[in-house]
């Protein structure tokens, strides 16, 4: 009897574990029926604002022109730049100066050994004295000589004689002088001077070293007065008045550069003119530095500026920008064909299919595709 019993039990049990899990299969069958159902009526592909990408944007703000900044790059030099030699060569006495010394105009390179060339200048102004010696007797007898023919005691020939040795005389005197002033100014360029304000940046002979005729000893550069040519297209030329002040930047500073004449003539490499503005030394100008002379040009067609991540490649050759479209509360990336009008640094001005006030996507092209959903990032503009 209790046997029996158990084996009622038993089955009642395993009745009741088989409607409960019936039971458990029906509601999942049915959370899976309303999901669907919930799936289907928000469309397919759909996706909650939480799963939309975060993306950076801006504000498409068109405007009727654009004042653009055209950089062209150009190098700085020294208005003068000079090897100094002496013209007549000989051995050096003393180098005055050093590299990296600023020097006055009239100052003091470089010396020659003049211990030569003191003693011919002694013997030349010896011979021209004893010249002028010479020519001073020449004189005196061609005096007494005119007297004599005056009271008939000579011929005329004989006074023309006398006549020709004082010119004679006269003439050795004038080229002795000559040759003494000539040894005097081969003295005074034994000593080499300074002809300009500036900075030395060679030394190229030292002390007891036999300098050739001409050849460099130190070099001279005018630091303080700068030159900057600059090639540019003819058109921009052109438009640039000699004279008028250009802004020039440098890695480290900013200054102001005056035109002082453009070639004119067209460089068949380039394409371009060479202008070449003044400039005085300072904020970053230095003689071999690179600068950038800055042209401001005023561009008269509608459009907005944009940064240039915002481009992306479309088909044949053209460009175009990702609008944000409202989608369900968030947004839906759709491209817009645009043209580039002006490009500047990291920015480009652009006019297209893009309207004013549009979220334009701002960067980060190659991590989205068309038609993703996004949303932009707290913050964007």
């Amino acid at each position: 009897m209790a046997g029996r019993v158990t084996g009622i039990f038993r089955a009642g049990a395993s009745r009741l574990g088989l409607s409960i899990l019936a039971a458990a299969a029906i509601v999942v069958v049915a959370v899976i029926a309303v999901s669907a159902l919930r799936g289907a009526d928000a469309g397919p592909g759909a996706a909650t604002t939480a799963e939309a990408l975060p993306v950076e944007t801006f504000s498409a703000r068109y405007q009727s022109e654009a004042a653009m900044e055209t950089r062209y790059p150009g190098l700085i030099s020294a208005w003068r730049t000079s090897a100094l030699g002496f013209e007549a060569g000989g051995r050096i006495e003393a180098v005055a100066v050093r590299v990296g010394d600023r020097v006055a105009a009239g100052d003091s390179l470089a010396t020659l050994d003049t211990r030569t060339l003191d003693a011919q200048i002694s013997a030349a102004r010896a011979e021209a004295a004893a010249a002028e010696t010479q020519a001073g007797l020449a004189r005196v007898t061609l005096e007494r000589q005119q007297v004599l023919v005056d009271r008939g005691h000579i011929s005329p020939p004989r006074l023309d004689e006398v006549a020709a040795n004082e010119r004679a005389a006269l003439s050795s005197a004038a080229a002795a002088r000559a040759s003494a002033q000539a040894l005097a100014v081969r003295l005074e360029l034994a000593s080499l001077t300074a002809p300009f304000d500036g900075v030395i940046t060679a030394r190229h002979l030292d002390e007891g070293a036999i300098a050739p005729p001409g050849a460099p000893v130190v070099t001279l550069v005018e630091d303080a007065r700068l030159e900057m040519r600059v090639s540019i297209p003819a058109n921009e030329a052109a438009r640039m008045e000699p004279g008028a002040a250009y802004p020039v930047e440098f890695a480290r500073g900013r200054t102001q550069a005056r035109l002082r004449a453009v070639t004119g003539v067209i460089e068949r490499e380039q394409r371009a003119v060479t202008a070449v503005l003044d400039l005085e030394a300072g904020d970053g100008a230095v003689s071999g530095a690179v600068g950038r002379l800055v042209v401001r040009t005023e561009l008269a067609e509608r459009g907005f500026w944009a940064p240039v991540t915002a481009l992306a490649e479309g088909r044949r050759g053209l460009w175009s920008m990702y609008v944000l479209v409202p989608d369900n509360g968030a947004f839906r990336l759709e491209p817009r064909p645009v043209e580039v009008l002006h490009a500047e640094g990291d920015t480009v001005f652009v006019r297209g299919a893009v309207n004013d006030g549009d979220a334009v996507l701002a960067a980060g092209i190659s991590r989205v595709a068309p038609g993703q959903r996004v949303r932009p990032e707290s913050g964007a503009s």
